[in-house]
């Protein structure tokens, strides 16, 4: 069993807190890219406390799920890179956001060496509906603030689809419990001197029936606290 594991190449990383309307199409999208791709790959969720389906349906579209009872986008993804079986990471959100049929660029960046590959929606194209306008404002001036604060080219430093080197990741010692995992992993991949680059990704409406988990105001000061402070 664990030498099957050691062949897995790249685990598809799906964070989740009550999805159940969107969790299954998701997973299936990212096994039509795994089987039409021919590679070794798995999906994993890692639950976050749902109250409602999301794990049930999940596993029953062919997910691996694990648990993560501490609450938090940054909690669910670390104990995600803690589980993962591939050598390769992408993770990305489960709510129809991203299209996980299309991971070909991630794919081929990782295998070309680079350890962190961004996605970058403002280069992809933002479906209408998709995202609000303080983020068209916010995330821009926070993406600059980062690319100062961290001396790297990334340009959108909130997107939620990003694939990494499974084992370059673990060593990072990530320590974010919110969605400011977002920006330490920028920053800490850009200080270890790894190569890390950054391709066009598409963003579309979501199709969640509940509110969103991200609090604008509140997730912005989250990620300049974080980059005021030195990186651990």
């Amino acid at each position: 069993m664990e030498n099957r594991h050691n062949n897995i190449e790249f685990t598809i990383l799906m964070p989740c807190l009550n999805e159940e309307k969107t969790v299954a199409v998701c997973i299936g999208k990212a096994l039509k890219w795994i089987k039409k791709s021919g590679v070794n790959g798995e999906v994993l969720v890692v639950d976050n406390g749902s109250t409602d389906n999301s794990v049930k349906k999940a596993l029953s579209a062919g997910a691996r799920v694990v648990h993560e009872s501490r609450k938090g986008y940054g909690n669910a993804l670390k104990r995600g890179i803690k589980e993962a079986y591939g050598k390769y990471t992408i993770m990305g959100d489960c709510d129809l956001s991203y299209n996980f049929e299309h991971l070909d660029g991630y794919a081929e960046k990782l295998r070309e060496g680079y350890a962190f590959v961004n996605g970058n929606r403002f280069k992809g194209g933002i479906k209408k509906g998709a995202m609000p306008p303080l983020h068209k404002v916010g995330v821009p001036v926070l993406s600059i603030l980062g690319r100062i604060r961290y001396g790297t080219e990334i340009g959108d430093f909130h997107c939620g689809l990003r694939g990494f080197d499974t084992k370059k990741a673990r060593k990072l010692h990530l320590k974010s419990d919110g969605m400011e995992f977002a920006t330490e992993i920028i920053g800490k991949f850009s200080a270890s001197g790894e190569r890390m680059c950054e391709i066009p990704t598409t963003l579309s409406p979501d199709g969640r029936n509940r509110p969103p988990h991200l609090r604008t105001i509140r997730d912005g000061i989250r990620h300049i606290i974080l980059m005021l402070r030195p990186l651990k």
